[in-house]
């Protein structure tokens, strides 16, 4: 792809300089946002991101520009999934609305530093071990299937993690506006703000896991990997009060995402059999007939499993409501009902 230091120097700084932006303009003071505000913002950073892909197709050809958006879009898709185990980790530390800004952008932030981080490295290990596609792929498999048969099972803010942070850390129980620690009767204590902001950052690490093997299976540019990871993490915090509610109606999305996933997964291990180079697979030579999925069908499947996963879950649960009214009826007139 030809990406010179300069662009990469551009596109970091104006990164930086968005997230700055957020801060100042929307966090800093704190308060909940209102459905406009968040459905504006939410398409102004949407449409940016669909206006670089179209940019990357353009100046660098549409291979490229396919890989975008497929990386874009899945990582959206984990994102999304990202915002719902935040939403349950604010619902167990009870944070209050008007300071669930500050902690959603603390998280955001550490997603996109935990990320760049994975990028560079498994950069550098693709670049210099091609038999890293086989750890890639079936480490994908494996987090494909947790994903499909574990999700929402635990309580971040209640768990082993958590319960280590509080044995070593003196906890104030009550909120001190959005201060991250607070001074009682001459001893410091952290408030329970710190302990969202903790337990959100240990979340990004395990979902940067997930996250940067999924992108490397569609792209093998780090510059790609990293661009459409910070478009879909810019806008997190405005979709996360515009969709509200709706993340609990998603109820297939984990599904949805476990099929995206065994499907990257496959489609790295078939990479990494085309170019085998390990002597105890093949006798070391490249399995030429193992087939390489194109980038088109990768869009067209990963779109098609988002699209399908919302469906049935927003069916699902609208079905599920629609019962609930018809029972609450029935019990209804059977309770009304006259005496013989």
């Amino acid at each position: 792809m030809g990406v010179t230091p300069l662009v990469w120097i551009i596109t970091i700084a104006v990164t930086i300089a968005f997230f700055v932006f957020e801060f100042f303009a929307h966090v800093r003071k704190p308060h909940e946002p209102t459905v406009g505000e968040s459905a504006r913002w939410s398409a102004f950073y949407i449409g940016l991101a669909l206006l670089f892909g179209v940019g990357i197709g353009v100046f660098s050809g549409w291979t490229f520009g396919g890989e975008y958006f497929a990386g874009y879009l899945t990582e959206k898709a984990l994102s999304i999934d990202n915002l719902f185990v935040f939403l349950i980790i604010m619902t167990g530390f009870a944070v209050p609305k008007k300071y669930q800004q500050k902690v959603l952008m603390i998280g955001i932030v550490i997603a996109l530093i935990m990320r760049g981080a994975f990028i560079a490295v498994g950069a550098a290990l693709i670049e210099n071990f091609s038999w890293i596609f086989y750890i890639f792929g079936a480490l994908l498999l494996f987090l494909a299937y947790r994903q499909a048969f574990s999700h929402g099972d635990d309580d971040p803010a209640n768990g082993k993690f958590m319960k280590f942070v509080r044995r070593i850390l003196p906890v104030s129980e009550e909120y001190n506006d959005d201060k991250l620690t607070v001074q009682k009767n001459g001893k410091r204590f952290v408030t329970p703000m710190l302990l969202v902001i903790i337990a959100i950052g240990f979340i990004d690490l395990v979902f940067a896991v997930d996250s940067i093997p999924a992108i490397y299976g569609l792209t093998q540019e780090a510059y790609i990997v990293f661009t459409a990871n910070a478009f879909a993490l810019m806008g997190l915090r405005q979709l996360y009060f515009l969709i509200g509610g709706l993340l609990e109606r998603l109820v297939y999305l984990a599904q949805g995402l476990a099929v995206i996933l065994a499907f990257i997964g496959v489609k790295l291990v078939l990479h990494a059999m085309h170019v085998n180079e390990l002597p105890f697979i093949n006798g070391g030579e490249p399995m030429l007939w193992a087939p390489e999925i194109p980038i088109w069908f990768s869009l067209l499947f990963i779109a098609a499993t988002v699209a399908v996963a919302t469906w049935l879950s927003l069916r699902k649960t609208r079905n599920d409501a629609e019962k609930n009214k018809r029972e609450t009826f029935d019990g209804e007139k059977v309770i009304h009902a006259p005496e013989d």
